[in-house]
């Protein structure tokens, strides 16, 4: 069962049983907004109030393989003539 209110930039939604346990269903908008998919390492956290559920933060290493194959994309054809 789903329910979705909105509320000015607040959305309201009740949770999904997913076997024994409970799940929140995530609208594709948002999972878009934040680049999450479903390998997306998610933190989750409280602050005694409320659930506060974030895209985990990057390792050292991922982000400087990122970068590489973003820099790889932009300038693979540089790089191909200055390898010759």
């Amino acid at each position: 069962m789903l329910e979705l209110r909105t509320n000015g930039d607040t959305m309201i939604k009740k949770l999904t049983t997913i076997g024994n346990s409970l799940g929140l269903i995530i609208d594709r908008p948002i999972l878009d907004l934040l680049r999450i998919d479903r390998d997306t390492p998610l933190e989750l956290r409280t602050d005694g109030e409320a659930l506060i559920i974030r895209p985990a933060p990057e390792g050292h290493e991922t982000r400087v393989r990122r970068a590489t194959e973003r820099m790889m994309e932009r300038h693979d054809e540089t790089l191909r003539t200055l390898a010759e």
